[in-house]
């Protein structure tokens, strides 16, 4: 770390380069004094979820409650959104809000999230905020890689103990393992979820795919009604189907081979996930301990808090699903629905796809078979320490089972009669 380029209430310390590493998302731990500390806290190399649960937690996911076998440990979740929505926010805003709140109290003396780059508005660049009114450049969605621990660092040079952190799951677990050792007075995480990231530059071409005018586009959003958003610089809008999303025409590696194995979707290891997938429309909480339900009360009458609703069944979209990566990981190309009919299809998902909490699991299935099949085929050997037990057991629904030498344990479990 060396100048920083500062704004009102932000700073973005300019970060070393990191040591080129396999399998690696860039947290920010491997440009850190603590880079040695990498294998024991890389997400991607051994994980143990049940032990990290109950260091953060007090306890592992519960196994015979069926939707913490997909979610991760819970005291409470919900379908939220703010009463007056922050502009510029990717939803309502309640993931930067709750820094900005954190701030305001005086229960923290700085945010670690990200901002955009000045010179690339979809460039995730990482920025400790001091002052609440700052956090409004954490708004919105950012794609890329951003090595956000690396602000530990400068945080602690400038005498910040009491801090927050809103980050993706890879970047929590690497910090989960290492916070005992960073000597701060208090920590609050605020997850949200993630499955698939890429370079900016990749996403810099996906966006030229569904525009003749990429560069104007200010908002992108998969929302659970099937649908992409898209939204310009002049106001208007557009809307596409996820079925006419030119996903099968991107190279094979514009997915990392570390986001196509993500086993951590929800952000187990925060005390609170703000995300979208079980929402319908709105924001998807996952209160996770007690301090996350601390976070959520900071926003008191600020939210509008509901039951996270469920229906549809995912079993056909999920099938589907694996049959494609089943190609793709072997290197054949995706099967598409023919021309003709992908506007009925387009058409017929929203209304008969699974919604809501039932939507989520899908996403949840979907991940875990993504995992299975594209380790086998491009890491076998990591099979036995990056898959952990509850995937094994998710994607068992779909037939997927370990093979000789690829459960730490000999063998897989399959889920108990009635698991939805």
């Amino acid at each position: 770390m060396r100048d920083t380029q500062d704004g009102p209430g932000f700073a973005a310390p300019t970060l070393a380069a990191p040591e080129p590493r396999k399998m690696c998302t860039d947290c920010g731990l491997s440009r850190m004094a603590m880079a040695g500390q990498c294998g024991q806290a890389c997400q991607f190399l051994q994980p143990d979820y049940p032990a990290m649960e109950t260091a953060v937690h007090g306890r592992p996911r519960d196994e015979e409650l069926t939707d913490e076998v997909f979610f991760g440990p819970f005291r409470a979740m919900y379908r939220a959104a703010l009463k007056a929505p922050l502009a510029g926010a990717q939803w309502t805003g309640i993931a930067t809000r709750l820094g900005a709140r954190l701030l305001e109290d005086g229960l923290v003396d700085a945010v670690l999230c990200v901002g955009p780059d000045p010179d690339d508005r979809w460039r995730p660049q990482p920025i400790i905020v001091t002052d609440p009114a700052a956090m409004a450049r954490a708004r919105g969605m950012r794609m890329g890689y951003a090595p956000l621990l690396a602000l530990l660092e400068p945080a602690a040079a400038a005498g910040h103990k009491r801090i927050a952190l809103i980050g993706i799951p890879c970047q929590v677990y690497a910090l989960r393992r290492i916070e005992a050792q960073l000597g701060l007075e208090k920590l609050h995480v605020i997850g949200t979820p993630c499955s698939d990231n890429t370079t900016t530059e990749n996403f810099h071409a996906f966006l030229a795919r569904l525009s003749d005018r990429p560069e104007t586009i200010s908002y992108l959003e998969f929302r659970p009604d099937y649908r992409v958003e898209l939204r310009f610089d002049d106001g208007t809008r557009r809307d596409i189907p996820f079925l006419k999303l030119p996903i099968s025409d991107l190279p094979r590696d514009f997915f990392p081979l570390t986001c196509r194995t993500c086993v951590d979707y929800t952000n187990v290891l925060a005390d609170i996930t703000v995300g979208y997938m079980g929402g319908e429309g709105r924001q998807w909480l996952i209160v996770r301990n007690r301090r996350g339900q601390a976070l959520l009360d900071l926003l008191g009458d600020e939210i509008v808090l509901e039951a996270p609703g469920s229906r549809g069944r995912r079993d056909g979209a999920v099938r589907g699903f694996m049959e494609n990566t089943k190609r793709a990981a072997g290197g054949l190309p995706l099967r598409r629905i023919p021309k003709a009919l992908r506007g009925l299809v387009a058409w017929m998902q929203p209304r008969v796809g699974p919604k809501g909490l039932e939507f989520a699991r899908a996403r949840v299935e979907m991940k875990a078979i993504e995992t299975i099949l594209h380790l086998r085929q491009a890491a076998p050997r990591r099979m036995k320490t990056m898959v952990p037990d509850h995937v094994w057991r998710i994607a068992a629904r779909y037939g997927l089972e370990p093979a000789p030498g690829e459960h730490h344990s000999g063998g897989g479990r399959t889920p108990p009669d009635g698991m939805p």
